[in-house]
């Protein structure tokens, strides 16, 4: 792995030398009880097996296919119930911020502070998530080449912030599919920060469900085995307890009694990359 930055979210480390670490929640809050539970039964699997958490999930979807789907309970709302779990659990918490004026507010009560893969050329936007001192996600747009999310990084990191986290969720191939280019890991590691494997997004079918996106979660365990043998630095996955009956995501969603094997699996792999890459 190439070296580059090290920081912390709450508990977390995060970057060059910390073992692999996790993202992980469902894609939206859907009450303040499923929330709740979903983050403590996240925390339960990953104490038992030593890997770093951070809790996801957002406020508000305001990228969702329809005008009729749910977006969630709103940023009041929302950050009162995010507060809630990060007092209760002690767990390091991320959410999505879709506008500059939600920063402020959310950097109050979040970790991390995720810019979703459709806004991250949004200069106003990473400059003000850059400028809330907090770590700040930043999702490679579909559009996007691995090497052009460099500037992304330069308007946050232009605000004297450099604790930012590249994450690669697939990039559009043709119509209402996504693949992902293995090559793109390294490439976004040359530039010096921490990357994230969004492993759910990348099995995602944009559109494909008709007025939502529709899924192959059938290939989630082999994309996240083989982002973890490339060397990435943390895991991104959403995560439900029922996915069919999930508000949003869940075709693309990873079940909640299938994460503790997945994580067993690519944790042994994670093992073995950084003893490779070790110095000697």
């Amino acid at each position: 792995m190439e070296p580059g930055r090290n920081f912390s979210a709450g508990k977390v480390r995060i970057g060059a030398g910390a073992p692999l670490f996790l993202i992980a929640g469902p894609c939206v809050i859907e009450s303040e009880a499923h929330a709740g539970f979903m983050a403590e039964e996240l925390q339960k699997i990953t104490s038992d097996l030593g890997v770093g958490l951070i809790f996801k999930a957002s406020y508000d979807k305001a990228n969702r296919s329809s005008v009729a789907s749910y977006r969630g309970p709103g940023l009041e709302d929302g950050l009162r119930i995010l507060a809630g779990i990060k007092k209760r659990t002690g767990l390091a918490v991320l959410t999505d911020v879709h506008e500059a004026a939600h920063v402020a507010p959310a950097a109050q009560v979040c970790d991390v502070l995720q810019i979703p893969a459709f806004l991250c050329r949004q200069t106003d936007l990473l400059v003000a998530a850059g400028s809330s001192g907090r770590v700040v996600n930043i999702k490679k747009g579909q559009f996007l080449s691995p090497g052009d999310i460099v500037h992304a990084a330069e308007k946050v990191a232009s605000t004297g912030n450099d604790k930012i986290i590249l994450t690669e969720r697939g990039t559009s191939f043709g119509y209402q599919n996504l693949v992902v280019d293995m090559r793109s890991f390294p490439i976004m590691r040359k530039l010096g920060y921490p990357v994230v494997f969004d492993v759910t997004h990348s099995v995602q079918l944009p559109g494909g469900a008709g007025n939502s996106s529709g899924g192959q979660p059938e290939f989630i365990e082999p994309l996240a085995r083989a982002g973890t043998a490339a060397g990435v630095d943390g895991i991104f996955l959403e995560v439900h307890d029922n996915p069919a009956k999930a508000l949003s995501d869940g075709t693309n969603a990873l079940a909640l009694d299938r994460l503790r094997p997945l994580l067993e699996k690519i944790l042994k792999l994670a093992a073995l990359v950084r003893e490779w890459d070790a110095p000697r």
